[in-house]
């Protein structure tokens, strides 16, 4: 009969796949490998994490939707870059911002779908978006000419520090009268103003 394997060894073995997978790793394919249940795998993987989190690791285990990757601590990146060819730098601008966030809570949205809420061309955005691995095409809609269908990716996850979509805030109704408002001043639209009714 097999030996049951120790925690320890479950974690040296886990630590190995993920540092040689490089990207992430779903929790179903390292609890198959390892012959574990998948909430036995999971609970294994968030005790790794916190260990992961001490001040003397220059790694973190971070979870993105169901997946998990060894990533380098923010705080060493100015080490690293030293070391490493320094990575392109992705500037974001308002318009990929406000591209990207559209994308982040309608998904799976399309281009056109992004165009009528922005209310302009978005074709330079979506590309850039899918150029940066922010976005990808996740589908086709199920109408005419069969428009393709945009989601966020893991690298938008990781970028953003969330674990998934379900983790991005969410706006109060004040916060969207301001931004309805900000909207409308930007556009040029007079606020509408309440009428006096004659008695």
């Amino acid at each position: 009969m097999e030996e049951k394997r120790t925690e320890s060894e479950i974690r040296a073995a886990v630590e190995a796949i993920l540092f040689a997978a490089g990207d992430s790793v779903e929790n179903e394919r390292l609890a198959e490998a390892l012959d574990l249940d998948k909430q036995e795998m999971i609970d294994i993987l968030k005790r790794m994490a916190l260990r992961y989190e001490e001040a003397d690791r220059g790694i973190r285990l971070v979870e993105l939707d169901g997946s998990w990757q060894l990533c380098t601590k923010t705080e060493h990146y100015e080490e690293l870059i030293r070391v490493v060819k320094q990575p392109k730098k992705t500037v974001l601008t308002d318009v990929l911002l406000e591209t990207l966030s559209i994308v982040a809570y309608k998904q799976p949205v399309t281009r056109l779908e992004v165009e009528k809420i922005r209310g302009v061309k978005s074709d330079h955005a979506v590309n850039k978006l899918v150029e940066y691995g922010l976005i990808e095409e996740v589908g086709r809609m199920d109408a005419p000419g069969r428009p393709i269908l945009f989601g966020t990716t893991e690298e938008f996850l990781r970028r953003f520090g969330v674990n998934s979509v379900g983790d991005l805030p969410r706006a109060t109704p004040e916060q969207m009268e301001d931004f309805k408002e900000a909207a409308e001043e930007e556009a040029g639209i007079e606020p509408e103003k309440p009428t006096e009714q004659s008695v």
